[in-house]
């Protein structure tokens, strides 16, 4: 199903986006579950998905990583299941994450979906990324923080948790409402009644990972190998010592690979289109043929992007799941990136030109589009 968020984006952006906290009460008018707690528990059970028990019982957290055989003896108090990515596994739970396409794609993280029974919850803690927590089926209270410095520590080795802390927002979720957390802002929910969460999460990534990922490619591709030079070198009374100038010039040649401007996009497009989960990549079987391609297209089928694929266009080069896509039309191309749903209609006169259409079939092809039966 397709679901309706009710929120003024505009608003929204320039009062809370990685300010503050805010509950959005009715943010999804007649909220239906897109997941039973079966078919997530089954999710949790597949080696190829993310997922973790947590569990708070005789004043003793737990946690433990999936895949997971079975879920018995867990009790009716005390315990959380996460699965993580499910969008990329569940196609009713991806229509979830449209509405939020809104904010740019290259930001988006994942869809996390969390069952809990009563007295469940991870604990107090601080995200590093922008987070909606949309409340599914059944209550949880939500206590958030200010943004203040905080002691974290780990009651257990797979948990990081923080201090008790004063609540700005200390609020119980119904139904169709949302929570919205920025980085840095310590929260803690505990659930009330059986309940389903679904958190859409946003993520920014830090200078360390830009430069270890800029490092990787500099080595792949033989980047930076001119040595530091120095013509201009004279006679000094402290040989032990390095001047000034001499860390200002290799800093600059640090700076100098990084200011390529071809290079730098070729690395971040890469770079930002590798998915941090596994996909669920089905290649066509059999592959086909570009003319079963037009044909179908031309007939008004349409094509669907794979749940995950991370397809961008930087800077008018396209990006698909870590490739660049050497491409014939880049207007079609960028409709790749625009629209998750790919007809006759998005590609336009793309449609009668065979060289794109070829790379579009090999796209069908590998599984990152399909013709949903």
């Amino acid at each position: 199903m397709a679901y309706q968020l009710n929120l003024n984006w505009p608003e929204f952006l320039a009062t809370y986006w990685q300010k503050k906290p805010v509950v959005l009460k009715r943010a999804f008018a007649n909220f239906i579950d897109p997941i039973t707690p079966d078919e997530l528990a089954g999710l949790a059970m597949e080696a190829e998905v993310d997922s973790r028990l947590v569990s708070f019982k005789h004043g003793q957290w737990q946690a433990s990583n999936g895949p997971f055989e079975d879920f018995d003896n867990l009790g009716e108090t005390g315990w959380s299941l996460l699965a993580q990515a499910v969008n990329h596994w569940h196609a009713p739970s991806a229509e979830l994450v449209r509405p939020f396409r809104a904010l740019p794609d290259w930001r988006l993280d994942d869809l996390m979906i969390s069952f809990s029974v009563p007295g469940g919850g991870v604990g107090p803690h601080i995200d590093q990324y922008d987070v909606f927590i949309i409340q599914g089926m059944g209550s949880r209270r939500w206590r958030v923080g200010d943004k203040l410095p905080m002691r974290q520590f780990c009651p257990h080795p797979a948990l990081l948790h923080v201090d008790p802390f004063t609540p700005i927002i200390d609020e119980d979720l119904e139904p169709g409402d949302i929570l919205y957390i920025p980085p840095g802002f310590p929260h803690d929910g505990v659930t009330h009644e059986t309940a389903l969460n679904y958190s859409v999460g946003f993520r920014g990534p830090n200078g360390r990972d830009l430069v270890s990922s800029f490092a990787d490619y500099a080595l792949e591709n033989d980047l930076g190998g001119e040595h530091y030079s120095d013509p201009d070198l004279t006679c000094r009374e402290h040989p032990g010592r390095v001047e000034a100038y001499e860390l200002d010039r290799l800093r600059e040649m640090m700076i100098a690979m990084i200011n390529q401007p071809a290079d730098f996009k070729k690395w971040f497009g890469r770079f930002i289109t590798t998915p941090r989960h596994e996909l669920d990549i089905a290649p066509a079987e059999p592959p086909y043929a570009t003319q079963e391609i037009v044909e179908a297209l031309k007939a008004g089928e349409v094509l669907t992007r794979l749940n995950g694929l991370r397809v961008l266009n930087v800077d008018e080069t396209i990006f698909i799941n870590s490739e660049r896509l050497e491409t014939a039309d880049l207007k079609a191309a960028d409709a790749l990136c625009r629209y998750t749903l790919i007809s006759q209609q998005e590609l336009g006169e793309a449609v009668d030109n065979p060289i794109f259409m070829a790379e579009l079939t090999e796209l069908v092809n590998q599984g990152y589009w399909y013709f949903d039966e």
